[in-house]
């Protein structure tokens, strides 16, 4: 092709650089997964798949427990994943439930109660979480159709009910930041929104991003009781100082490292700093299909110091970024892969027990 009828979209350029390239086919220790999707919009279909062939897996890469979030709010659906995934192996899931928004409006004020309830009901089928998906803070709407703020005080005896069950909140808000911003030269992600221009949060109804965030720094730092572990490194991976602050404030927050590997790439220095400071309190997760090699990236990502390597997803021209390792130190490395995520979740449950 000629240069001068080259398209951006058909400019995928190939690196010169040749750097060292580390095989890390197995972690450095036991892994769980705190951030998976097993359904099939997310997951890749595993539930759709002989669970033998997702513990083969699992077993291939390390993954001593894997944490399915698409428990959802519907009985149907989390009765389903407990069946498929719980029942066939109870030592190596842990199934979330979620919150039904929709029924607000027909609620109305009796919502937050009924959502507590449901709760305490998903909890006494056999779901170990609540998952809060993104629409909570943007599009979640009461029955005047008004925006849920994120804080919203009348939600108060739901993450109180989390706290008195002593199960976890995974707490997804927002986006990336780009996502909120205009569409045009600048947006570091405008080839991604382009051709998904659905994620493109800026629009008439939507808060702003700065908004978002600091309604979730609110609700953490209200509801001490309740564990809350922000997703995507604390739903604000483009400023781990921000994040920082509110960990150190708040000692019953945690993050996720799932899928915001490109930006911490961007940042090995501070994003090292950034995990080592909070080694307590940042768990592994992935939020991809669940696969060997998926994984193995992960590994290399977390435990080298390789350089300008292909993420998760491979290489796509303007839509991910090399990733440069974090090389953590080993103590580091144990708590982020295993210990912190057990303290969340409490020992997995023999074989012989029963959840129903």
């Amino acid at each position: 092709m000629a240069a001068e009828s080259l398209r951006l979209e058909d400019y995928a350029p190939r690196s010169e650089l040749v750097v060292p390239e580390t095989s890390v086919t197995r972690p450095r220790f036991p892994v769980i997964d705190a951030h998976s999707h097993l359904g099939t919009e997310f997951g890749g279909g595993w539930d759709r798949r002989p669970v033998g062939e997702l513990l083969d897996v699992l077993d291939a890469s390390g993954v001593e427990r894997l944490v399915d979030l698409d428990g959802g709010w519907d009985e149907e659906v989390l009765d389903r994943h407990l069946a498929l995934f719980k029942e066939a192996a109870p030592e190596r899931f842990a199934c979330f439930g979620g919150v039904d928004w929709q029924a607000w409006p027909e609620l109305g004020n009796r919502f937050p109660e009924w959502a507590a309830d449901r709760l305490a009901a998903q909890v006494r089928r056999g779901a170990q979480g609540l998952k809060i998906w993104k629409p909570f803070g943007l599009s979640v709407a009461d029955q005047r159709g008004c925006r849920v703020a994120v804080d919203d005080h009348r939600l108060d005896v739901l993450w109180a009910t989390a706290a008195e069950l002593g199960v976890p909140v995974v707490i997804h808000v927002a986006d990336p930041v780009a996502f909120f911003r205009p569409m045009d030269e600048r947006n570091e992600r405008y080839e991604l929104l382009r051709e998904n221009p659905q994620w493109h949060a800026l629009r008439p109804g939507f808060p702003p991003f700065e908004t978002v965030v600091g309604e979730l720094a609110s609700l953490v730092a209200r509801h001490r009781s309740t564990v809350f572990v922000g997703a995507h490194v604390g739903c604000y991976a483009e400023n781990l100082a921000w994040v920082s602050v509110l960990l150190d404030r708040c000692p019953n927050f945690y993050v996720d490292l799932a899928a915001r590997l490109d930006e911490l790439a961007r940042q090995p220095y501070t994003a090292r700093r950034f995990v080592v400071r909070h080694q307590d309190r940042v768990v592994f997760g992935t939020d991809w299909p669940a696969d060997v090699g998926m994984y193995r990236t992960h590994y290399r990502f977390l435990e080298t110091d390789d350089e300008h390597f292909p993420g998760p997803g491979g290489d796509r021209p303007g839509k991910s970024w090399r990733l440069t390792g974090l090389h953590l130190p080993d103590d580091v490395l144990a708590k982020v892969y295993r210990d912190n995520a057990l303290r969340l979740l409490g020992p997995a449950s023999p074989r012989s027990a029963s959840w129903s």
